[in-house]
């Protein structure tokens, strides 16, 4: 799925959310900020780049993805220097193992296939490297509150299509996920704060 929408409208939306989340997300997936050794960190949808600036500013090696063009190019201009190339989750254009960590931030619920998303993010990662996604609570926090005030201005017409219905925007759908690559433990460990979040070791 792509976003047909310019980057300044997105960030007036969802920018002023999405960049303090940035640097929970990066602390719950442990990517290391001041170390000598560069952590090579793929950001998968990466919108115009939030959780890119938060990875770059902890010393990451940064490299990103988008499907959306307007997005793609508003990455670029925004962080010179860093690989920004339009693709889907479902087919990165990287080799095997070529990250030492792979992150998802409020991206799995628009992936065609998440489960085929993650499986591409596995791929990437190198043996003991981190995969992590984080979404909205789309089904009680803020924003099941919209969900429920739109359901209640269209009654007449029946419920409107709800952001809640989509994948990973449950409790519990990231684990499930990311279980299907056996990237969990038995016990999953999932967070919830503004967002779900499920980190996986490879």
């Amino acid at each position: 799925m792509g976003f047909a929408v310019s980057a300044e409208s997105y960030d007036r939306f969802m920018g002023r959310f999405s960049e303090p989340l940035a640097a929970v997300f990066a602390e719950l997936a442990a990517v290391p900020a001041d170390v000598l050794r560069r952590t090579r960190v793929l950001d998968v949808g990466c919108g115009p780049g939030a959780l890119t600036a938060e990875l770059l500013r902890r010393g990451a090696d940064v490299a990103a993805i988008d499907p959306s063009p307007p997005f793609v190019a508003a990455a670029r201009a925004r962080h010179p220097g860093v690989e920004v190339l339009e693709a889907a989750a479902e087919a990165l254009p990287f080799a095997d193992g070529a990250f030492d960590a792979a992150l998802a931030q409020l991206v799995v619920h628009f992936m065609r296939d998440p489960v085929q998303g993650v499986r591409e993010m596995v791929r990437v990662t190198r043996p003991g490297g981190t995969v992590a996604c984080c979404v909205w609570d789309h089904a009680t926090g803020p924003l099941g509150v919209f969900w429920e005030a739109v359901a209640s201005l269209h009654v007449a017409a029946g419920p409107p299509p709800s952001e809640a219905a989509r994948p990973g925007s449950r409790e519990g759908d990231l684990a499930r996920i990311l279980r299907c690559r056996a990237l969990l433990p038995a016990a999953p460990f999932e967070v919830r704060a503004v967002a779900w979040a499920a980190v996986g070791r490879c």
